[in-house]
């Protein structure tokens, strides 16, 4: 046997050293290492020798195997590099020709105002949490006071994938979710964007969106701070002179509820088609947390309070950009992109 491993080293270095091509090579190789390769046949036999020959044949085969494995990658290396030298004898390369120029990539209107949006925030001493998207029922609307057949779930079409488990509407859940897990601590201060699902599709609403939803929870938090960090917001995003309007409205988890309103970015409050000659346009909601839905997080209604607001990105983006269709967001038209 140890004449047999001889001569299969040198067949296979005689082979290697007659390989015109790297192919050839790789072909010697599948034919002395492969899996039904004559070096691999050999140590098949091994089992018919005295036990007291094994190792010493098994050193032998292994030193067999380094050394074709050796002339192997040697052999290769020669090859590519002839190869190479064959190409560029061949090749004619006029340096004065102009190179391929490839456009500069764009980051997404949506990524860029959401980007601004959590530096905003975290300006403020907010933190960014993150939620799944496929939510539970009891997070997307039990646990924020919207009990099963409760008439304000129709104000959000979603898409059930059985009775208990949804596309999330909102990334409300992400409140429900921080505050399970960090009651009865305070204080609490957290944004939660992302996308969301509703089955809307028509110039001002798309089945898959964003949201940022934020949410704040201390032991004197008052509505004052809430209209103070949404004003603050309501500057940097759009500019110094902006203003903020607060309108009563109802929202199941808040109580007090409001729509918030900022001066039109278009005539800065005049009256204008945008805003339908009003002077405001609408940007979020907001209100302070209901107190059922602090207990049922773990929290004492009687101890703590805090507020919530959210707003959809793409309303965001399209204010702040003077956009009038939401669906140019999606049809990755780079004309479109290219402005950003």
């Amino acid at each position: 046997m140890e004449e047999q491993l001889r001569e299969i080293e040198a067949a296979a270095v005689k082979a290697l050293s007659g390989a015109g091509s790297v192919e050839e090579a790789n072909a010697v190789r599948v034919r002395f290492l492969g899996k039904k390769g004559e070096l691999t046949r050999v140590l098949r036999g091994m089992a018919s020798l005295p036990a007291g020959e094994r190792p010493v044949i098994g050193q032998l085969a292994n030193r067999v195997r380094e050394a074709i494995e050796a002339e192997l990658s040697a052999r290769i290396k020669v090859l590519r590099e002839e190869e190479l030298q064959k190409r560029l004898a061949g090749e004619v390369i006029d340096v004065t020709m102009p190179g391929t120029v490839f456009a500069p990539g764009r980051i997404h209107p949506i990524t860029r105002v959401r980007r601004e949006i959590e530096d905003i925030f975290l300006g403020l001493g907010f933190s960014i949490a993150e939620g799944p998207e496929v939510e539970l029922d009891y997070y997307n609307f039990e646990a924020l006071n919207l009990p099963k057949d409760h008439p304000a779930r129709d104000m959000q079409d979603s898409f059930f994938i059985n009775p208990e488990v949804l596309l999330r509407t909102h990334t409300s859940p992400v409140q429900v979710r921080t505050m399970e897990k960090t009651a009865p601590s305070v204080p609490v201060k957290i944004i939660a964007p992302g996308k969301v699902y509703r089955r809307d599709d028509d110039a001002t609403h798309s089945p898959m969106f964003h949201q940022v939803e934020g949410l704040a929870i201390d032991r004197r938090i008052t509505f004052g701070d809430l209209k103070g960090v949404l004003q603050v917001f309501a500057e940097e995003m759009f500019g110094p002179g902006t203003r903020t309007r607060f309108r009563p409205s109802f929202f199941p988890f808040t109580e007090p509820s409001a729509e918030v309103d900022i001066s039109c970015v278009i005539c800065g409050g005049k009256g204008c088609r945008v805003c339908s000659h009003t002077g405001w346009l609408e940007i979020l909601g907001s209100g302070m947390v209901h107190p059922r839905v602090l207990e049922m997080s773990g929290y004492d209604a009687d101890r703590v309070t805090g507020f919530a607001f959210g707003m959809g990105i793409e309303r965001i983006a399209m204010l702040k950009y003077g956009i009038d269709d939401l669906r140019l967001f999606f049809e990755n038209d780079l004309r479109f992109l290219a402005q950003f």
